[in-house]
């Protein structure tokens, strides 16, 4: 369930919220490979299932950066923030990627607001603490705060 928050007093009273978890995502050979040509990464770990096979994970495994980008697609199915003037992506602090996520194996990204502070210009800074996490993994793909920055509409 998408967390909805409507105003400044909203986000401010909900550090230390838990956002739930989204559905899970399948990683399929074919989005490492599409990536892999996006960012002209060819490294056999990730798209030579045939040695990849018998390397240190037993297949190919997802670049770290394809785990990391997921965040921009279970981050909206997380939390949305309404009336909104204008909303920014800031950043991101303390990336890790703890635990390889092979091909075929099913992740899902789970939040937190850790911290939300008021700016000089009236917007809100809030950060949200994701993982990804892989299923049967005790360790996530990846972790990582997101920094959004957002102004609210004027009141009527």
């Amino acid at each position: 369930m998408t967390h909805v928050f409507a105003s400044a007093e909203q986000l401010q009273a909900a550090v230390g919220t838990s956002l739930g978890a989204t559905d899970w995502l399948i990683i399929e050979q074919e989005r490492v490979n599409g990536f892999a040509e996006a960012t002209d990464d060819h490294q056999w770990i990730h798209v030579d299932p045939v040695r990849a096979a018998g390397g240190p994970f037993g297949g190919c495994i997802a670049h770290g950066y394809l785990t990391l980008s997921l965040v921009n697609l279970f981050l909206p199915q997380l939390m949305r923030v309404n009336n909104l003037l204008m909303g920014v992506n800031y950043g991101c602090d303390r990336v890790r990627f703890p635990a390889p996520v092979k091909v075929g194996a099913r992740v899902r990204g789970s939040g937190e607001i850790t911290a939300v502070e008021a700016l000089a210009n009236g917007a809100l800074q809030v950060v949200v603490r994701v993982a990804v996490e892989i299923e049967g993994s005790d360790r996530p793909g990846c972790v990582v705060d997101t920094i959004s920055r957002y102004t609210f509409n004027p009141a009527p």
